[in-house]
């Protein structure tokens, strides 16, 4: 088959922890209720001694009735208790040479966008969200207030299927509407997932000469800046819940420059991402300021929790960015197109940086080989053109794309699959709509974990090495 030339993804204008289970040792009241029974018969004959009596069972059972409050018991009878812990993390060519990458139609001129339609998520399954316990060995001095993990952190028997990840993920998380469907739906299926944040979202008109891309002029970039101040202070309370909620936040950089508003990603050296990189922390950590706003709300995504990210239009040098992705103390990235087809486990790369590559797979959608990403799909379909009345016939082919996405990995090598995404209402809203069934639809199936990419790291670096390395040694599949 031949290989299809594809453009890269674009910014839309529109823009972890755990549970510690436990046997508890019986504490019954057995012994005590002995000698209180024998207490009782001698002094039957005694009204004040009854009386005594009846007061000391109010209360053993007020203690009972308060122990049983204050713990849920599971259906074999053990406590569990619920436990919320922190992750550290352990530190840790162009982009990938499968497919070609050519740039997009053009840079947006909006910021990030509090008005595009909202459309109606599908009913959910009707299965409870599932809930997970980690082994208590494993588990870490709780302290952010944040929900556990929900993977089950333990380690695999040799030989021993693993559990089936799916890592949601959207470019630039810029849309207040889209935030919130995709919180909803997360909750509803005990699942998580990833806002990779263009730090420029962060700066309205006031702010915007805060930022200077790599070779460029201030205050210029590729995409929109963060919009008026209610735009900005949306963004940081969605990503203040979002964060609460147990999700993870990553950065998708700044100004958004590819090689079609030279100089871009695919030729910036060490220090224009360093220079990034410490621009969008800057920007992180001083938007108040940097837009002259005097609000009360803070940012509460610590900056030391962003571990990892995606580049603007897929490029990027490897050799250039690890150094990059090392100073800031990342342990994974999602950007480099992948080097050979198929679905297959993420690499370790020089400096403990764990790839997750860019699938390049057979879609049974398109019935043809495309870069697992909305927007490639979308220049596949019809070359990026906004037509809303193709949207029920491309939203068909999404839904079919990460279908048998699942299928291949679940009953393959249950590789994580990659759900990539932005909060966009492209086509007609063509790509949300079918993300948002499959995440209620497969989060809570069995044996599957809708995961952050953080939490899927500290899975995987829990297993012994031996396993570890069976696992990543496994055959791509999705490749047709």
């Amino acid at each position: 088959m031949a290989r299809p030339t594809v453009a890269s993804e674009v910014d839309p204008t529109g823009s972890t922890a755990g549970v510690s289970k436990f046997r508890a040792p019986s504490r019954g009241w057995t012994a005590g209720g002995a000698r209180l029974a024998k207490w009782g018969s001698r002094v039957r004959q005694g009204k004040l001694l009854i009386a005594v009596l009846v007061i000391a069972l109010v209360a053993v059972t007020g203690v009972i009735v308060y122990r049983n409050l204050n713990t849920s018991v599971d259906a074999a009878g053990d406590v569990v208790v619920t436990q919320t812990v922190t992750r550290p993390s352990t530190p840790g060519s162009t982009a990938g040479s499968t497919p070609a990458v050519t740039d997009s139609s053009g840079p947006s001129s909006s910021g990030p966008s509090s008005t595009d339609p909202e459309t109606s998520g599908p009913a959910t399954s009707g299965k409870p969200p599932k809930t997970t316990t980690a082994d208590p060995t494993t588990a870490e001095v709780p302290d952010d207030g944040r929900p556990p993990t929900n993977i089950p952190m333990k380690k695999l028997k040799k030989g021993e299927k693993a559990p089936q990840f799916i890592i949601f993920s959207f470019d630039g998380a810029g849309n207040h509407d889209k935030w919130k469907v995709f919180r909803d739906a997360a909750k509803d299926s005990n699942a998580r997932f990833t806002g990779f944040l263009t730090g420029l979202y962060l700066l309205g008109d006031p702010g915007k000469d805060a930022y200077t891309g790599p070779g460029h002029a201030q205050g210029k970039a590729s995409i929109g800046f963060g919009g008026t101040e209610q735009s900005i202070l949306d963004e940081v309370q969605d990503l203040n819940e979002a964060y609460a909620q147990g999700n993870e936040i990553g950065t998708h950089y700044n100004g958004h420059f590819c090689s079609d508003n030279p100089p871009g990603g695919a030729v910036f050296t060490t220090a224009d991402w360093n220079d990034e990189l410490d621009q969008f922390f800057h920007f992180m950590k001083d938007w108040k300021s940097l837009n002259g706003y005097q609000t009360d709300l803070e940012l509460k995504v610590p900056t030391e929790s962003i571990k990892g990210g995606r580049t603007p239009c897929l490029e990027g040098q490897l050799d250039q960015l690890i150094p990059a992705w090392e100073k800031h103390n990342f342990t994974y990235d999602s950007s480099i197109n992948a080097p050979t087809p198929g679905i297959y486990w993420p690499e370790k790369l020089d400096g403990g940086i764990w790839e997750f590559y860019m699938p390049y797979i057979y879609s049974p959608g398109f019935d043809d080989m495309i870069v697992a990403m909305d927007y490639n799909m979308w220049i596949q379909y019809n070359a990026g053109k906004e037509d809303p009345s193709s949207a029920p016939d491309l939203r068909k082919k999404v839904k079919e794309t990460y279908e048998y996405m699942y299928d291949e990995a679940y009953n393959g090598n249950r590789a994580p699959i990659l759900i990539a995404n932005h909060f966009n209402t492209w086509n007609g809203d063509s790509f949300n709509v079918p993300a948002e069934e499959f995440m209620r639809e497969k989060c809570v199936a069995k044996d599957t974990y809708c995961a952050t990419y953080s939490d899927v790291i500290k899975w995987m670096e829990l297993q012994d090495p031996a396993v570890l390395a069976d696992l990543l040694g496994q055959d791509p599949v999705a490749t047709g």
